[in-house]
């Protein structure tokens, strides 16, 4: 047994993380704490309230540098492309959040992830928290033959820095994305659950804490368990800022009540249709004696006690809620208050949420398999999550770990019921499914094929009972810029290598897309493509044209400025000379003096 195992034994809250000489986490000693707990003075120093771990700095500065990197469209992988205003995007998610960022920035009502729990194995992730990755020893295996970054080795252990520095960063560019009455969902075990409560509550904020929601993951019992059966993970709830979610009904259950069953009333004073219930109940309150205004003299009866205050009762009848045409005294019950709802529980229940395993026979259903993806999140959860939240019928709704593509599916038969129309944001690392695997034999190479062939087959059940319902979605996958990277000195023979400014593998698609990420525009817009004189624009919302064909005729730019679009963007190359340059630009502003001209 080394010293510091021995010292863990006696000093437990002495042990902490740190880094070797090489960047490694290793366990540490925090000798401060160490020194105070043996000396029987107060040992002199700041003390601070901090959530702090290794590579924190790191992972923040991470989340805010620029990359050179754009989405680029992948049309047959994806799904009506043309006027789905869903999305796919297969990279790192760190990556895609950036790229996004400006184009949806206060505009998602609902993020859910289910982020990967720290249970001591292999979580890739591309980003590097701690340090480049040229400075790993390359005995450590942290960094794979691709450059990613491979957390958790065994000979690592279950670090917490690692784990954390991974969401930290990712949960910084989140919180931009949520709309002032948006709200975040974290799905997590109890091997983080503290930390990230405290991380969210350093991110968003601790007044817009909601709730830490348990749920029943499991109902089978694990014999083999040394201690407690572990059949329950939770999901940390955070607003944007919880002022601007509606006051006292920031989420709600919806009754389905039959009005002409119990709720026959109406006083015709514009209150609705209400039923009559006692104001009385069993061990409520201490019992006593209230006189009315109007002389009725009450109290409950025997072995009941009220269920209002007398405060509460004296309100009730100044406002009209109360009916003494009865025996006893009884309270309006209206119909279009009890279908706002009632506040539901922190405990999730089954019949609400399911269990994992339903997760599992779901996907199984679709892909044919109960073995091409690991314990997916039941369909029943996200709904659940995303019909409580008040005003999300129109709801653009994010995960970030989309995984399987639960979330997708649950936003698409979510719209199927209710005739909503949500929209869906998936991004997913295409981390590739292991060698020999039953995924892999079915021919999902990356846990991206997964994901989008499952949105694939619920939409084309979904689409057969609905078919105005939107399944499609638009891939795109996270890549380098679109333009060549200019040298930093210039020199005469390198001149000739740089006459086109655009890779030669991008095509028109790509530059759109590309310059809408660029400008802030969102990519979800209805998008055509016309021929005008065998040239190819592309027209993206109405507002938008766009044709990125090498040397265009004069003639064509004059019949495009007579569309007048808002916007209408080419390449340079678009332009034979610098001659033909000048007087198209010419046209726009005599002809379409109101339209923006961009070349890229």
């Amino acid at each position: 047994m080394t010293n510091i195992d021995k010292l863990a034994e006696i000093f437990p809250q002495c042990i902490t993380e740190s880094q070797d000489d090489n960047g490694k986490l290793i366990r540490a000693i925090d000798f401060e704490l160490l020194r105070q707990i043996l000396s029987d003075e107060l040992v002199a120093g700041r003390e601070a309230y901090v959530f702090d771990f290794v590579g924190k700095k790191r992972a923040t500065s991470e989340a805010y540098k620029p990359i050179r990197k754009t989405l680029r469209p992948i049309v047959d992988r994806s799904r009506d492309f043309d006027t789905t205003k869903n999305i796919y995007i297969e990279g790192d998610n760190l990556d895609a959040l950036k790229i996004l960022q400006e184009s949806y920035l206060h505009k998602v009502k609902l993020i859910y992830i289910d982020p990967p729990y720290n249970t001591g194995n292999d979580f890739i992730y591309r980003d590097d928290f701690t340090q480049d990755a040229d400075d790993f020893d390359d005995e450590s295996q942290t960094v794979d033959a691709d450059g990613n970054r491979i957390l958790n080795r065994e000979s690592r252990g279950r670090f917490h820095s690692d784990w954390c520095a991974m969401i930290y960063s990712r949960l910084l560019l989140a919180k931009h994305f949520l709309r002032d009455d948006g709200v975040i969902f974290i799905s997590i075990d109890d091997h983080e659950q503290a930390n990230l409560k405290k991380m969210c509550d350093e991110i968003f904020g601790e007044k817009n804490y909601f709730a830490l929601l348990t749920r029943h993951s499991m109902h089978t019992v694990r014999n083999s368990s040394k201690d407690f059966n572990k059949n329950s993970d939770f999901i940390l709830v955070y607003a944007k800022d919880k002022e601007r979610l509606t006051s006292k009904k920031n989420f709600r259950i919806r009754e389905k009540i039959d009005k002409s069953a119990d709720y026959k009333f109406n006083d015709n004073d514009g209150r609705g249709f209400y039923k009559l219930d006692p104001i009385y109940a069993r061990n409520y309150a201490k019992p006593y004696t209230f006189t009315f205004q109007n002389g009725i003299v009450w109290s409950a009866p025997e072995g009941s006690f009220p269920r209002y205050s007398q405060e509460t009762l004296s309100k009730m009848e100044r406002t009209n809620r109360l009916d003494f045409n009865g025996k006893f005294p009884r309270a309006k019950r209206y119909l279009n208050e009890v279908q706002e709802g009632q506040p539901p529980d922190t405990i999730l229940k089954e019949e609400q949420v399911g269990f994992n395993s339903d997760g599992t026979k779901v996907l199984a259903q679709i892909l044919g398999s109960d073995k091409v993806f690991s314990q997916p999140k039941p369909v029943k959860l996200i709904k659940y999550l995303i019909e409580i939240l008040p005003g999300n019928e129109d709801a653009i709704v994010m995960d970030f770990f989309s995984g399987s593509a639960t979330t997708a599916h649950a936003v698409m038969e979510l719209n199927a019921q209710d005739g909503g129309n949500r929209q869906f944001i998936m991004i997913q690392l295409p981390e590739s499914t292991p060698e020999n695997s039953e995924a892999r034999r079915a021919g999902y190479n990356t846990i991206c094929d997964i994901g989008e062939e499952r949105i694939r087959r619920a939409g084309d059940k979904l689409k057969f009972d609905n078919p105005e319902l939107d399944v499609g979605f638009r891939v795109f996958k996270v890549d380098s810029s679109n333009f060549i990277d200019m040298p930093g000195v210039w020199t005469q023979e390198i001149l000739p290598d740089f006459v086109e400014n655009i890779k030669p593998d991008r095509n028109a698609l790509d530059l759109l897309f590309g310059y809408l990420l660029e400008t802030g525009a969102t990519i979800d817009d209805t998008l055509t493509i016309e021929t005008l004189d065998g040239h190819d624009v592309l027209n993206y919302g109405d507002k938008i044209l766009a044709c990125f064909d090498k040397n265009l005729p004069e003639k064509f730019f004059r019949k495009l400025a007579k569309r007048k679009p808002d916007k209408i963007l080419f390449r340079d190359a678009s332009f034979a000379s610098s001659a033909v340059k000048i007087n198209a630009l010419a046209y726009f502003r005599y002809i379409a003096p109101d339209t923006v001209v961009k070349v890229l």
